[in-house]
């Protein structure tokens, strides 16, 4: 590397750069949380139902068209960087390739529409799948490029266009929410629209900090692109990992309920206690040790590609040394987390459920306690994942999510059919998944040479 490039890393230091994504992601999903309180009171129930029946195509799409490009990117960028080449080669062949993704993304949800608005019975929805369909190619862009400032070790640009991406949301949504509360149909529209809006801004805020990167000057461009056989094959197992949890959720979903309705009348109210209760619960210190597993990548990928005269014994411990530390730093941060977690359930359960009472609340309360443990092991898994992603090895990180999910969904569909066990099954089967996980990424990072 050369000194501007060492000069440049020194000014952006690991845990800088973690405890930026790690803020910038508290702070939107908490802006994002209260965004649903007024929200409620100004469209209802029925309202908010409309809404979310849109919202899971969107993930989906998202999931497979944006998840996991940021990483792979980072993991590329850094490595042109610590070689001191240009990386501007690789983010215009994966801003090219990313934004013809995403365009087919939009294309299939505006073309899906009526089919989908009529299989959910409810027409109304449909001008809501045509508003939020360009954010499905506007987030694949945006990804492009929170990807290229994390490969460099710049978080700040990241962080900030989570915060004005929910900001922007909560701003235009409640607006609209309130000029239409008495149409339903034209306020759900809209409150869609501000999504993609809010997408927008939040690509021209990192468009306008990418045309002011200093660190673009610094090298010379060679005006050359980057093949694109090696931004796939490294995204897309990154991709499969990512689109791992959402499809054992929809498996769950009907799994669970149908094993749980043998003996329970509430069996819906059962799964929903775990999977939009504890999980919620569970994710916040999660989402918190994302930025360090963020800034796991540039820094481990950086070491990867030290040249000169390492040799290859040296050039692997300094990579382990790299993501030893980030383990330890997520760790230090999560194992307090689900300690807290366990002792404090019931104060977090009902800071957050206030509307929860009685038998619900209880069983929250004990799902929370047994599920805490995953807030270790889950924020681990973040974190050892993105650091075989930065060793060009993705592919065993989706292995040891799949084999955690295989594992779990055979546990529970054990475990779900005592009456006696019942819910909490549930959450000791995705506690031994995520551990699974853990344990073969850690194995897989000690093996990779």
């Amino acid at each position: 590397m050369d000194e501007k490039g060492r000069v440049h890393k020194k000014s952006n230091s690991f845990l800088t750069g973690a405890a930026l994504i790690a803020a910038g992601g508290l702070i939107a999903k908490l802006v994002g949380a209260l965004y649903r309180i007024p929200l409620l009171s100004l469209i209802g129930g029925r309202g908010i139902g409309l809404y979310q029946l849109v919202y899971p195509v969107y993930c989906i799409l998202l999931t497979v068209s944006a998840t996991g490009i940021p990483s792979s990117i980072a993991k590329l960028v850094a490595e042109r960087v610590e070689k001191g080449k240009s990386p501007q080669g690789v983010f215009r062949s994966s801003l090219r390739l990313f934004v013809l993704v995403g365009l087919a993304g939009t294309a299939v949800m505006v073309i899906a529409a009526p089919l989908l608005s009529r299989a959910q019975g409810s027409e109304e929805v449909r001008a809501g799948y045509y508003t939020l369909a360009p954010a499905v190619v506007l987030v694949s862009a945006l990804s492009v490029f929170r990807g290229y400032f994390q490969g460099t070790n710049r978080m700040f640009p990241t962080a900030l266009s989570e915060i004005v991406e929910q900001v922007v949301k909560v701003g235009f949504g409640l607006f609209f929410a309130y000029l239409y509360r008495d149409n339903l149909r034209v306020a759900v529209t809209l409150l869609l629209l501000a999504v993609t809006i809010s997408e927008a801004v939040a690509l021209l805020v990192t468009f306008l900090q990418y045309r002011r990167d200093k660190l673009r000057k610094e090298y010379a461009d060679d005006g050359g692109m980057y093949a694109t056989k090696s931004i796939l094959k490294l995204s897309i197992p990154v991709t499969l990992s990512s689109v791992l949890l959402p499809l054992s959720s929809l498996i769950d979903s009907v799994l669970v309920v149908r094993l749980m309705g043998k003996y329970a009348s509430d069996a819906v109210t059962l799964y929903g206690l775990f999977a939009g209760g504890a999980v919620t619960v569970i994710n916040l210190p999660v989402s918190v040790c994302y930025g360090i597993a963020a800034a796991s990548i540039p820094a481990v990928a950086a070491a990867k590609a030290k040249t000169g005269d390492m040799t290859d014994r040296v050039r692997r411990a300094s990579v382990r040394r790299r993501w030893l530390y980030s383990l330890i730093v997520t760790v230090a941060i999560a194992a307090p987390s689900a300690i807290g977690l366990y002792f404090f359930a019931q104060p977090a359960a009902k800071l957050i459920f206030r509307n929860l009472r009685g038998e619900e609340l209880k069983i929250l309360v004990e799902l929370v306690k047994i599920f805490s443990v995953s807030a270790l092991t889950l924020s681990c898994v973040q974190t050892l994942s993105a650091c075989l992603t930065a060793q060009g090895k993705p592919k065993y990180a989706a292995i040891s999510m799949g084999v955690g999910i295989i594992v779990k969904t055979v546990v529970y569909c054990v475990l779900l059919q005592n009456p006696k066990i019942s819910v909490f099954g549930l959450a000791h089967a995705t506690n031994l998944c995520y551990l699974v996980a853990f344990l073969l990424d850690l194995l897989y990072n000690f093996r990779v040479k």
